[in-house]
Parts: structure tokens; sequence; C-alpha cells
């Protein structure tokens, strides 16, 4: 896999991260976007391959994770306005 791939790979799910941020309970512009970028940022001088790898499976799974966070909230919400829980 080239670098140029890599790097579009890179982009491609810091993008999806932030779009996926303007809905975080701690709020985007203060608390989400800094510490995307701030990490993002820490891994900036990766040049190895395997180590690009290994941090786009990680932010893939923070994608997952903050996916599920807004399907529970989703959930929480639906439940507590329809069984008056």
């Amino acid at each position: 896999m080239s670098n140029l791939e890599l790097k579009r790979q890179v982009i491609a799910i810091y993008k999806e991260l932030l779009y996926l941020g303007r809905e975080y309970p701690l709020g985007f512009n203060n608390y989400f976007r800094p510490r995307l970028h701030k990490a993002f940022m820490a891994n900036a001088h990766l040049q190895d391959e395997e180590q690009i790898r290994k941090g786009i499976a990680r932010a893939e799974f923070v994608r997952k994770e903050i996916e599920a966070l807004y399907y529970l909230k989703r959930y929480r919400t639906l439940r507590k306005r329809y069984d008056g829980a």
C-alpha cells in the first residue's frame, strides 16, 4: 500500500471522526475537536506503514465506540420516552 493511500485513509478517518463529534455530549469545539486534533498530531511523525495502519485501526475502534455511545444515548432516550421509566 502506498504512502499516498495511507494518507488518504488517515484524512478520511479524521474527517469522519470530526463529523461524528458534532453531537458529542461534552461539546464539539471545547472538548472533542481539540482532543481529536491533539491525538492525530501526536502521531503525525509516524513514517512506518505498519505503525500508521495500527493508528488507523485505533481510529476505527474509536469511531465504533462513538457510534455505540450515540446508539446507547438514543436507546435510553426512546426508552425513557415510551416506558416512562
